[in-house]
């Protein structure tokens, strides 16, 4: 900026410092031939799925969900097929397998959405997980497409495995945008594995590419942010558990599943506050919450609470919900 350099986007290591950052991290090994920077998480997975289904053509998803899972996809014209989680908010292989079966009747084209780690549960989906739904995604001929944008967000006790190391036949979308906090800044990458024929019919369509500052500051995230995000991730194992504490001590019949990854968590209000409970809790207790009923089924009666912030703040979030809940 200093320098008036503000013009179209120049070369910059983007790529290979992701591609750094998951052998490291994670011992996944990225060719970087195959990856494709694109403008965000959202819209490569929206175009990605476009060249998986047809117009009307089902993607599945696993809800309860972040939003624009299903809000973009619908105005690219593409159809919802729910496959929701169980209740303890992992993925349900049967309900995967009936949705997939029914998304290709009659040789339909369809695609599956995963997100990886999950939001809003915090859910790290385990290798045999993902290695099940890779054998369900092969024997219907499904396409699948991995959001694995909180992939760096992963709490002791857990392990990220990228689905492309199970099931070289899919997309994963990554970006540093989650764990550094760069939002405002987007960038993103698609990633096929070796010789993907997905990724071939990615790029042979036309796809807007990343801007200058996001990808210069994700290549810097990925290369020089290790311990800024270690210290990060100390930092949300122990309010995690501080959420754990709380809820337990005063927000009685809320229940509460400590998440194994991302900077969310879920909350469960039964029929308390009715189906809208973020509603309620900001018109009474001045607390913003994330509505439940945007994730999709099972999300009634829910909302969503954000850990990443200080102890304190956490505190005082929890005694504005207890102002708001009914007198045990």
């Amino acid at each position: 900026m200093r320098d008036g350099d503000m013009g179209y986007p120049g070369s910059t290591p983007y790529v290979e410092s992701f591609a750094a950052f998951a052998a490291a991290r994670w011992g996944w090994r990225v060719d970087p031939a195959d990856v494709t920077p694109v403008q965000s998480v959202i819209l490569g997975y929206v175009d990605a799925l476009v060249e998986l289904t047809d117009l009307g053509g089902a993607v599945i998803v696993n809800p309860p969900v972040y939003p624009p899972f299903f809000s973009y996809l619908r105005q690219a014209g593409r159809e919802i097929a729910e496959a929701p989680l169980t209740a303890d908010l992992r993925l349900d292989l049967d309900a995967i397998e009936r949705a997939m079966q029914q998304a290709t009747t009659g040789g339909r084209r369809a695609a599956y959405l995963l997100c990886n780690p999950h939001n809003p549960g915090g859910t790290v989906h385990t290798r045999a997980e993902l290695e099940s739904v890779a054998a369900l995604a092969a024997r219907y001929g499904v396409g699948v497409v991995s959001d694995e944008i909180h992939a760096p967000i992963v709490l002791e006790g857990s392990r990220f495995t990228p689905y492309l190391d199970v099931d070289p036949t899919g997309l994963a979308l990554h970006a540093a945008s989650k764990a550094w906090n760069l939002a405002a800044m987007p960038a993103a990458l698609l990633v096929g594995g070796p010789g993907s024929a997905a990724l071939a019919s990615f790029r042979a369509g036309k796809h807007h590419g990343p801007g200058h500052l996001g990808a210069i500051a994700q290549e810097a995230a990925y290369a020089h942010g290790g311990d800024w995000l270690d210290g990060m991730l100390a930092g949300l194992d122990r309010n995690r558990f501080l959420v754990r504490d709380l809820v337990a001590a005063h927000l009685p019949g809320v229940t509460h599943t400590v998440p194994e990854g991302t900077y969310l968590t879920w909350l469960g209000f039964g029929t308390m506050l009715g189906e809208d409970p973020a509603a309620v809790l900001l018109e009474k207790g001045r607390v913003a919450l994330n509505r439940g009923l945007d994730f999709g089924t099972g999300g009634e009666g829910h909302a969503r609470l954000n850990i990443a912030t200080s102890p304190a703040i956490l505190e005082e979030a929890v005694r504005r919900i207890a102002s708001v809940l009914p007198q045990q």
